[in-house]
């Protein structure tokens, strides 16, 4: 019986797995495009590997950006074996490798001669249709927006981007720094060397005219923005709620419509008051914002003196949510 059944999933497996490989392509080509039309045309820099090598490219600009990318993600992934261990899989492999080849191609597809393209003149992007020179804002937030949806897709897929994750690892486990300490001093020394370079060296003719703190500060922005949007990508919106109802006595009408109506379960503890002592129930659940709503209702409805606590659950594991993480997986947080 179980043979049957396994042979019965395994063309679903098998279409999960091509699907997972075909969503970490998918989430490469969206980040290699939010820095190829939002992010080097314009200076900003986003800390990590990409925004290191925007900044030589202002050095350098006759070596693409991707280049920049293989020349930092590579050695980070032989550091990452040597000196952390780390059996990297064939998915981070991957995606490391595709990411700068897919934005050299599309980085010459959209300039049209070298010159612009060693340049990253916004004006020339797809025959200046899409030049956001007036509106840095603007691009910085649509940049770090397309940036975090790939990043996160990728993430969701069992794989990394490598480049600063890696460092933060190091310094973590040989100077016994904090990763999320790791990767913020690595963030800030990205975008004091732009600073340095991109601001007081001049940068490119569109930038040219803007204050160097300013692009500092839009730098800044979108490495917030960035990391919000790949743990929401990977986490959602974590709006989901903890429930404490207290009631007089058992009430099957909330039980049935938890079980029946909102389809979830509850877990049921006895208890009782501290100043009465007389026995109460108390139901522990979670639910999404929206049940919540409609609970809340229900048990106006049914027992207008229950005792409601409501709180924020930030993450749920287990049957009806999310899975416990393996060893290894990767937390965005």
């Amino acid at each position: 019986m179980n043979q049957k059944i396994e042979s019965f999933l395994e063309p679903a497996k098998h279409l999960n797995w091509w699907l997972s490989w075909l969503n970490i392509f998918i989430g490469c080509a969206i980040l290699a495009a939010g820095f190829v039309f939002f992010i080097n045309p314009y200076n900003i820099v986003p800390g990590g590997v990409y925004g290191a090598s925007i900044v030589l490219h202002n050095l350098f600009p006759s070596i693409q950006v991707g280049i920049f990318g293989y020349m930092f993600d590579i050695p980070l992934l032989i550091l990452s074996v040597l000196l952390l261990g780390t059996a990297l899989g064939a998915r981070t492999i991957v995606a490391v490798l595709t990411t700068p080849t897919i934005m050299n191609a599309m980085e010459r597809a959209v300039y049209p001669n070298e010159e612009a393209l060693k340049a990253l003149d916004p004006t020339q992007i797809l025959g200046g249709r899409l030049d956001l020179s007036d509106h840095l804002l603007l691009t910085c937030i649509m940049g770090a927006v397309v940036i975090g949806i790939g990043t996160g897709i990728v993430i969701r897929n069992q794989a990394t981007t490598g480049g600063s994750d890696i460092i933060g690892m190091i310094f973590q486990k040989y100077l016994h720094i904090p990763f999320s300490n790791a990767i913020l001093i690595v963030d800030a020394t990205v975008v004091t060397f732009g600073l340095i370079v991109i601001g007081f060296g001049g940068g490119n003719e569109v930038n040219a005219t803007q204050s160097p703190f300013l692009l500092s500060f839009y730098s800044l922005i979108s490495i917030f923005i960035i990391s919000r949007v790949i743990a929401f990508v990977i986490n959602g919106s974590k709006d989901d709620k903890i429930l404490f109802i207290i009631t007089e006595k058992q009430n099957l009408p909330l039980q049935k419509y938890i079980l029946n109506e909102i389809g979830r379960s509850a877990t049921r503890i006895k208890s009782s008051g501290l100043y009465s002592d007389e026995e109460k129930e108390m139901l522990f659940m979670v639910l999404s914002r929206k049940e919540a709503t409609a609970m809340k209702i229900k048990i106006k409805e049914v027992d207008p003196k229950a005792f409601v606590v409501v709180t924020d659950a930030y993450e749920a594991f287990g049957e009806g949510w999310k899975a416990l993480p393996e060893k290894g997986d990767i937390n965005p947080e």
